[in-house]
């Protein structure tokens, strides 16, 4: 499997101008390709390959007056913006014929520069760990890192991105073999909600933690702040770093709280079964941003990739599986009921049920179902082939966001 190890880092002065640069470069050379290939297509002309958009945008863009900087970076760094580029028209694509499932994909739009989000993608070719803990980048230096923990293998791709706060994080792809946990015997339903956040089949209830509810009154005197602030203005720049930050910090503790709760699910239950919810749709109804608070896609995502991590069964029960209707016990099926009821008897035996509860033994009952019917889309047990995959972790999994205690240089040796 291929890993992604998330680690920040604390360049100087002279080390974030070279980034800046680097960041703009990339993305010239992102809107000039794709801008060549919009007006080829617009006037009906062949598309326009790879080969020869390097050739015009970089090789010969830095002969040029205008471009001349572009010499400024590492060329690794314009490479691979194009080929960023070959990936996004392919997704794109791969949309349109089918290739691609799940929701369609938009074609490549231009970047601009007053995102607050910038990245460059590196190869081997320009990066080396270094024996002190350090991590050298071609034509930026040698950048100062906080290991949070010690990386599997050797890295295969370097990511240097800088979010809208303002920090700095290197995101390593890593490839790594299975991580198998000591087989158990429980298995696992699990009933995704806003009251509580998950309820097991067990009877376990997991307390949803609300994170930005917690951090609105914070946020609110905080925008109030910004919107005074003269548009344009230093002040007004300093006010929406402070807003960034508070939102990485509420994003920071529910990806934090997503991988410790994920992992030890994954942890106890040899099998685990989820329903596989409608978040974007639910996101359009009043409940929305107790939904995105909750994070239910970002959680689900990391009880599948840690299932084939540890060589643990994963499946999704389908939406319209009518859990929160079917009694568990006699499996009478009772009929839809509003949200306000939290508990319900069985028309049929006459058993009173936790809503939540008794929605969590119909999805386990469900999941058994689909694998014992060799219907599961996600078998990852021990044993069952498991699909190379790229798995983004998220920064909490494995990145460090602020200054931990720096490990030896010998443990860092790869």
């Amino acid at each position: 499997m291929q890993l992604r190890y998330n680690y920040r880092a604390y360049p100087d002065a002279s080390q974030r101008r070279a980034l800046a640069s680097a960041f703009g470069c990339a993305r010239v050379v992102w809107n000039d390709c794709l801008r060549d290939r919009k007006e080829a297509h617009a006037a009906g002309l062949p598309y326009v390959t790879s080969a020869e958009l390097s050739r015009l945008r970089i090789t010969q863009a830095k002969c040029t007056e205008e471009r001349a900087w572009l010499a400024d970076v590492s060329a690794v760094v314009l490479q691979q913006s194009l080929r960023d580029l070959d990936t996004a028209y392919k997704n794109f694509f791969d949309s349109l014929t089918g290739k691609r499932h799940g929701r369609k994909v938009g074609p490549p739009r231009y970047k601009s520069k007053k995102d607050t989000r910038q990245s460059i993608r590196l190869n081997t070719n320009a990066f080396a760990l270094q024996g002190n803990g350090t991590v050298y980048v071609a034509m930026v230096g040698t950048l100062e890192v906080e290991w949070s923990r010690r990386l599997p293998a050797s890295p295969t791709s370097l990511t240097v991105v800088k979010d809208s706060c303002g920090r700095y994080f290197l995101s390593f792809v890593v490839d790594t073999e299975p991580d198998i946990f000591p087989e158990v015997e429980a298995e696992s339903g699990i009933d995704l909600g806003l009251s509580a956040f998950a309820v097991l089949s067990d009877g376990t209830k997991i307390d949803s933690p609300r994170f930005l509810r917690r951090a609105e009154k914070k946020l609110r005197r905080l925008g109030r702040e910004l919107s005074r602030k003269v548009k344009g203005s230093k002040n007004r720049a300093k006010a929406r770093i402070k807003v960034a930050r508070q939102h990485a910090r509420v994003a920071d503790r529910r990806r934090d709280w997503h991988h410790k709760a994920s992992t030890q699910i994954i942890r106890d239950n040899q099998a685990v079964y989820v329903e596989d919810l409608a978040v974007s749709g639910l996101g359009r109804t009043r409940l929305a941003k107790s939904v995105y608070d909750a994070g239910w896609s970002a959680f689900v995502g990391m009880l599948e990739y840690k299932a084939a991590l540890h060589c643990r069964t994963f499946v999704k029960v389908d939406r319209a599986f009518p859990s929160s209707q079917v009694c568990s016990a006699c499996g009478f099926r009772d009929g839809p009921k509003p949200l306000h009821v939290r508990e319900w008897t069985c028309g049929g035996c006459g058993t009173v049920h936790d809503r939540d509860h008794n929605a969590a033994r119909n999805v386990l009952f469900e999941g058994r179902r689909i694998v014992a019917a060799g219907r599961a889309e996600t078998l990852n047990a021990c044993g069952a082939p498991v699909r190379r995959a790229h798995v983004p972790a998220q920064r909490g999994e494995a990145g460090s966001s602020g200054r931990g205690r720096r490990p030896s240089p010998e443990s860092l040796a790869l």
